[in-house]
């Protein structure tokens, strides 16, 4: 009905967000100068190391969260982006995310960039955009804001029902370009009390536990250590 059309008109839709986020036409970026010529900053990497290791549904809220960040909020990172962005593309690919990488001394092997550049990639378009790279790289303390997550949430819970259902998160990677996922899995990671949805306190949970904390069986998680040893980077707590 109406109320469901006016609910879809209100949430911000992955397509929504790469226009908002496009370092071409966001006004946050037309008002910059030229980016700094400078090394990658080290915190950043290791944020963007650990997003490596989260799990999908993370990933998403992420970058749902990310679309609704103030410039004082990204400060620094919209520089960061367009200094990786050598071609102005738009687009880090996988050749100038290993520039970066190279700039900070990080001694890592090609398969290990591949993989940190696939893990931010969240809709395997194969190059990392700039919404994505946001989202890969903001503090947390940004993202535990509580209107933050309450937006995220509402964005996967589409019949504000108060849970999401794997229904939902079907529908909210079918929206992300993500293929190929096993959703019970996905609940499982974040299903404290075993219903077979996430309530928003679970949702919560999710967001604010440690990175160590999810997908810890995962060959992810395993990855983003090796990442963190490779740069010698500590982990943000």
């Amino acid at each position: 009905g109406s109320a469901r059309r006016l609910r879809v008109t209100l949430t911000p839709t992955p397509t929504d967000m790469l226009q908002i986020l496009s370092p071409a036409g966001h006004p946050w970026l037309q008002m910059s100068g030229e980016a700094p010529d400078k090394p990658l900053d080290s915190a950043v990497l290791s944020r963007l190391k650990q997003f490596s290791a989260m799990n999908k549904l993370k990933k998403m809220a992420l970058r749902v969260i990310a679309e609704n960040l103030s410039e004082e909020e990204i400060a620094g990172l919209k520089e960061m982006f367009k200094m990786m962005d050598t071609d102005n593309s738009g687009q880090i690919n996988y050749e100038e995310l290993k520039a970066g990488l190279e700039r900070v001394g990080a001694n890592m092997k090609e398969c290990e960039i591949s993989q940190l550049m696939q893990a931010a990639d969240i809709d395997n378009s194969g190059t990392i955009d700039y919404g994505e790279f946001i989202a890969a790289t903001l503090h947390l303390n940004k993202v535990e804001r509580e209107d933050h997550l309450y937006a995220a949430f509402q964005y996967f819970d589409k019949d504000g029902s108060g849970y999401i259902t794997a229904d939902e998160l079907q529908q909210a990677c079918d929206e992300f370009g993500i293929e190929d996922v096993r959703l019970d899995d996905m609940i499982g990671e974040v299903d404290q009390d075993n219903d077979g949805r996430i309530d928003y306190n679970e949702f919560v949970a999710m967001m604010h536990k440690s990175t160590a904390g999810f997908g810890k069986k995962s060959h992810q998680y395993n990855l983003s250590v090796g990442l963190r040893d490779a740069l010698n980077i500590k982990s943000n707590s």
